[in-house]
């Protein structure tokens, strides 16, 4: 997000800084698994307008950052397939999708016999699938990298292993950040720390964005690229997903678990990330294993992305996108970089503002500070 973001900026003719605790792109953009499955993904309850414009603008956006950077960043549209293991898996995945079709999006219903014919791999006697030839794939890897190539070659200044401290604030404004090399002043402040964006000092309690880690695990196998297992990114019941590569390696993800930043692989959850992959492709189980990691997504209070303005004059925030980060980005630095530049948040970023936040974070806060009154009585 902050390396989008400081990219259009910078186009713009902005002079922009970007400070990283770590490696530029090394954080929940490295970890994730590059699905823009925003069709697919949609579910009775949802608002995904959001994420459906964003898909919308992937195709350009890939063409624009890859001519600019110079570096190919993996985008495929072969589609998203989602299986059905069991007859009460095709019953909940019919109405999924008779829903989605409702929404005018679309998906194709495919047999057993159809899904086969398309990825011979699947398990025999599978009861149907659902194709969305829309949904397509990026390597996240290559995207953080091309990001960063662009940021620079527009004119951003990128300072990784550099971690900020604190926000600077005069006047009830945000004038700057504070980093152990010293303090540097700014006209306008953007916060993109992902699930880290709690920790940065200076923020009054109040006006802290309610994100927290939302922990994953994954793994990746190694296939031949020459004859893949797979060819479609797959979902598979229950929430896994299976997203071939390029260069040969299938990504197997991801637990979704609320274990704050423990950083660690367990048993359990690899165990059940191969099960559950296993379970839709057999054929993996004579794959070697070639890495396995833990990321942490920047989950909000309801879990929806918390774009613009942050209650305190030029903060903006830009976190919160949970499973959806990377589909996320072209739109999410379209209307910050806007924002920032005209002062207008777009309509359709209107219901994402932290601010929707706010008063709840005041009567949490006098409901707390009451407790402490009768405690201290």
């Amino acid at each position: 997000m902050g390396l989008s973001i400081a990219w259009r900026l910078a186009q713009s003719g902005c002079p922009v800084a970007v400070y990283d605790a770590g490696e530029a792109a090394r954080g929940a953009s490295w970890a994730a698994a590059g699905m823009l499955a925003a069709a697919v993904e949609t579910e009775p309850g949802e608002d995904k307008l959001l994420s459906l414009e964003s898909q919308k603008l992937w195709p350009d956006f890939t063409r624009e950052l890859e001519a600019v950077s110079g570096i190919a960043i993996g985008y495929r549209d072969e589609g998203t397939m989602v299986v059905a293991l069991t007859r009460d898996d095709a019953e909940q995945l019919r109405f999924t999708y008779e829903f989605q079709k409702s929404l005018g999006l679309q998906l194709d219903w495919l047999s057993g016999a159809e899904a086969r014919r398309r990825e011979p791999h699947v398990r025999p006697g599978i009861p149907g699938a659902v194709l969305s030839l829309r949904d397509h794939q990026v390597e996240n890897r290559l995207l953080g990298r091309a990001l960063a190539e662009a940021a620079r070659r527009a004119g951003a200044v990128l300072h990784e292993h550099c971690p900020v401290r604190e926000l600077s604030l005069a006047g009830g404004r945000a004038c700057g950040v504070v980093t152990e090399f010293g303090s540097a002043r700014a006209d306008a402040v953007i916060l993109a720390a992902g699930a880290w964006s709690r920790e940065i000092g200076g923020i009054p309690r109040s006006h802290l964005p309610p994100v927290r880690p939302i922990k994953g695990q994954m793994l990746a196998l190694r296939m031949d690229p020459e004859t893949p297992l797979l060819r479609h990114v797959m979902w598979l019941p229950r929430g896994g997903y299976l997203v071939p590569r390029l260069d040969g390696r299938l990504l197997v993800g991801g637990t979704v678990e609320e274990r704050g930043f423990d950083g660690s692989l367990t048993a359990g959850g690899l165990l059940a990330l191969i099960e559950g992959a296993w379970r839709a492709v057999p054929a993996i189980e004579e794959l070697p294993v070639a890495e396995t990691w833990v990321g942490f997504r920047p989950g909000s209070r309801d879990d929806a992305p918390m774009l613009g303005p942050s209650g305190i004059d030029r903060l903006v925030i830009a976190t919160g996108h949970h499973r959806n980060g990377i589909l996320l980005t072209p739109v999410t630095a379209q209307l910050i970089s806007d924002y920032v530049l005209t002062g207008r948040l777009a309509e359709s970023a209107q219901p994402f503002t932290p601010e929707r936040f706010l008063n709840t974070r005041h009567h949490t806060a006098e409901r707390s500070e009451l407790v402490e009154a009768i405690e201290a009585q």
